[in-house]
């Protein structure tokens, strides 16, 4: 990892940590009204892991109030969300993992889950057709970039664009 240097006396690996926690929680939870508050969410999370952790912490560790996290309590976390505790601490391995969340974000949508089914099989040819069209698409609808994946390329490689 690349030694960054400190902004605000705080150092980048801290700085960080609130952010990848926030976005697991709207990863998990991604409809806002049906989001648990941080009581609520600490308490599944105990539930789930059988590890302790109190709203207000979390609350906390999200806003990045408190930086001190005990390597039980991100072992707990990232037991919760499906994450290697690496996650929150490794640039390249958050970078790795948001790509999958958002592909299984994408995914959460039937009618994308059924382009992609459809596509499935066809030829190099036809999916960079396809890939021109989405990406034609998406301009029009001032959605931004997507990493380009070219074809016959497998997901996680190279350079994808994470979730934001």
């Amino acid at each position: 990892m690349d030694a960054e240097p400190a902004r605000d006396g705080v150092r980048p690996l801290l700085r960080k940590f609130d952010q990848r926690l926030t976005e697991l929680i709207h990863v998990v939870y991604p409809d806002e009204q049906q989001r648990p508050g941080y009581a609520r969410l600490a308490r599944e999370i105990s539930a789930v892991t059988d590890g302790s952790i109190s709203g207000t912490y979390l609350w906390e560790l999200a806003t990045g109030k408190k930086r001190n996290i005990t390597l039980e309590q991100l072992d707990v976390l990232a037991y919760f969300f499906g994450v290697p505790p690496e996650y929150f601490l490794n640039e390249e391995v958050s970078r790795r993992v948001n790509a999958q969340l958002a592909l299984a974000t994408a995914l959460r949508d039937a009618k994308v889950r059924s382009l992609a089914m459809r596509a499935s099989g066809l030829s190099a040819a036809s999916l960079d057709s396809l890939l021109t069209i989405v990406n034609e698409t998406r301009k029009a609808h001032n959605l931004p970039e997507v990493g380009h994946q070219g074809a016959g390329t497998d997901a996680g490689t190279d350079e994808e664009t994470t979730a934001t």
